[in-house]
């Protein structure tokens, strides 16, 4: 019994006995810095520093964007990127089962294996709704048909001829010369034809910034610039272009050469047009050409 009782005292001496750490100048000896200690305090402090280390690297695995670097971890980027795509990939499959089932049933209805729509198909194609199976005609009736006909005739124009614009700014008139073919609406001929010299320079007729710059078989050479307030105008039948797109414009620059390109382009002139807000204007109501 003795001998357990000597052997943790001893045990208990070794853990509590005092060194002293110093730490010296080794040109001079002199002592600079020193600590009691035991073996109890190293060995408490180092499972202590463990402790806090491996708490500190948990925390910042779990809590920071480095446990994406760690194998076995996903990237939350990733994870919401999946989820947004099998949403899309959800209602994608919704819509292609909606449009299966509304084709099969026009299939059926066109090849007289059924006079309407079943109720499973509309239940298909419109969940929320619940609809009763009804045949569905969807030809419009004779009166239906007159009257869009008589509605068209008498507004195929209206809107255009009453486009107007008030500009703020002086325009100036792209060239000189003699119109040879005015503004038309009821001919579809939205512009005035110019006739001048070949190789006349084509003017910008105010500051903008060019929109189309380039060759069509019909028109020639083409550039459309767009202006402030809703302005657009346009230069056709050019024998070369100037500006490119995307290139801003002054007032009176120089932005094309007349010349007699595209299929339908008689001899020399300016095709030129005003556009206001989608609608087109006359440009001899606001210029002189002569």
């Amino acid at each position: 019994m003795e001998q357990p009782k000597e052997n943790k005292r001893k045990v208990k001496q070794k853990l509590l006995h005092k060194y002293r750490l110093v730490i010296l100048n080794e040109d001079t000896f002199e002592e600079r810095v020193s600590f009691k200690l035991s073996r109890l305090n190293v060995i408490l402090l180092v499972v202590f520093s463990s402790i806090i280390l491996i708490s500190g690297t948990a925390l910042l695995i779990a809590f920071t964007p480095i446990r994406e670097y760690i194998p076995g971890y996903s990237s939350t980027a990733l994870k919401q990127k999946a989820t947004r795509l099998a949403i899309t990939v959800d209602s994608l499959e919704t819509e292609v089962r909606k449009n299966e089932a509304y084709f099969k049933s026009i299939r059926r209805m066109l090849t007289g294996e059924l006079d309407s729509v079943s109720r499973q198909d509309i239940e298909i194609l419109d969940e929320a709704n619940s609809l009763e199976s009804e045949i569905v005609n969807l030809q419009a009736s004779k009166e239906d048909s007159l009257l869009r006909a008589e509605v068209e005739q008498e507004d195929k124009y209206n809107l255009l001829e009453k486009a107007t614009f008030q500009p703020n700014f002086t325009l100036f008139p792209p060239v000189d010369g003699e119109i040879s073919e005015g503004y038309d609406a009821d001919k579809k001929h939205y512009a005035v034809d110019i006739v001048t010299q070949k190789d006349e320079p084509v003017k910008a007729t105010a500051d903008g910034t060019v929109i189309f710059s380039e060759w069509t078989a019909e028109t020639g050479y083409v550039i459309i610039i767009e202006h402030s307030f809703g302005l657009i105008s346009v230069y056709k039948h050019n024998d070369s272009l100037l500006k490119a797109q995307g290139d801003l414009v002054k007032a009176g620059e120089v932005i094309a050469i007349v010349g007699n390109t595209g299929e339908f382009s008689f001899g020399p002139h300016l095709h030129f047009e005003l556009w206001v807000d989608g609608y087109p204007i006359n440009p001899a109501d606001y210029l002189n050409f002569e």
